[in-house]
């Protein structure tokens, strides 16, 4: 029931703002620091929550987000699933943002107990405002249970979205002529 109710309130949440934000992970140049064979970032953002991404190797893991150029953040939303994945559900989540590996600043640790479902996280920098960054790390720093990999099933990269208006002033177009070219197709 809780999955469901996260579901939906991030459904209503996006429904509500779809036309004010955009998912810019697409844009984005994706890595982990470890993979399974098979489980890597193919599967972290394939829009199913039925697969994932499944580290290996020693904590943290790291997923690393590098937009081509500056990019405005505004949340990201990671999709996990307690239930399913006990031990290796994240319980810890560090959130770092610079312009490249060597500079990463940390701007938000999330703690979570027992996730199942999408968790939001407002990306906002010093003015409260959405942070605009090249890079973005997600770093899973525990699990639940003291697990040594971890699973992630999805992570959306979201942006407010660019209001873009064209308009002309014609004036008033009174001839044929000039009226059957002023419609753009």
């Amino acid at each position: 029931m809780a999955a469901n109710k996260a579901n939906e309130s991030l459904e209503l949440a996006l429904e509500k703002f779809s036309k004010n934000i955009r998912e810019v992970g697409s844009q984005a140049i994706w890595s982990l620091s470890s993979c399974k064979p098979g489980f890597g970032v193919d599967q972290l953002r394939d829009d199913c929550v039925d697969t994932y991404w499944q580290s290996d190797g020693q904590l943290p893991h790291l997923v690393n987000v590098q937009f081509r150029k500056k990019t405005t953040v505004q949340d990201i939303c990671i999709y996990t699933d307690y239930k399913l994945d006990e031990s290796y559900t994240p319980s810890r989540i560090s959130i770092r943002a610079g312009t490249h590996f060597n500079d990463l600043q940390e701007i938000e640790v999330v703690e979570l107990n027992e996730p199942s479902g999408w968790i939001v996280i407002p990306i906002k920098d010093i003015h409260d405002n959405p942070l605009r960054t090249f890079m973005v790390q997600i770093a899973v720093i525990t699990n639940h249970q003291n697990g040594r990999d971890t699973h992630m099933r999805q992570i959306k990269i979201h942006s407010p979205a660019e209001k873009r208006a064209i308009t002309l002033d014609l004036g008033h177009l009174s001839t044929v002529d000039c009226r059957q070219y002023s419609y753009l197709r």
